[in-house]
């Protein structure tokens, strides 16, 4: 099984940045894909984006985060990040990282049924 532990989150104004952390201990964190999901307050889990395994790390983002977030990976460090550019006040939300399943490959990882590990999560606040 893989733990993850989510950082960086915080308040920020609209326009500025933010970059998210997410630190993966466990086996296998190269042979997993990795995605971050949100939830605003009275609102289901959303996808964000997300990065695989395999093919030097494809990139999947939702529409919504497209052209502002970027999802990076550092292997060496069982690590995942998000940075964010540009936020706006409807990113405003509790952040989630997930992990995938060794070797489970999926057409963009939008799902959460694509994933089988979840952190805590971490608030982000984003203010007009």
């Amino acid at each position: 099984q893989v733990q993850l532990v989510e950082s960086g989150g915080g308040l920020a104004q609209a326009g500025g940045s933010l970059r998210l952390s997410c630190a993966a201990s466990g086996r296998s964190f190269n042979l997993r894909a990795m995605g971050w999901f949100r939830q605003a307050p009275g609102k289901e889990r959303d996808f964000v984006a997300a990065i695989s395994w395999s093919g030097g790390g494809n990139t999947y983002y939702a529409d919504s985060v497209k052209g502002r977030f970027t999802i990076s990976r550092d292997n060496a460090k069982n690590s995942v990040y998000l940075q964010m550019e540009s936020l706006k006040p409807e990113d405003t939300a509790v952040y989630y990282c997930a992990a995938g399943r060794i070797f489970y490959s999926s057409k963009d990882y939008s799902r959460e049924a694509d994933f089988e590990a979840w952190g805590q999560g971490t608030q982000v606040t984003v203010s007009s």
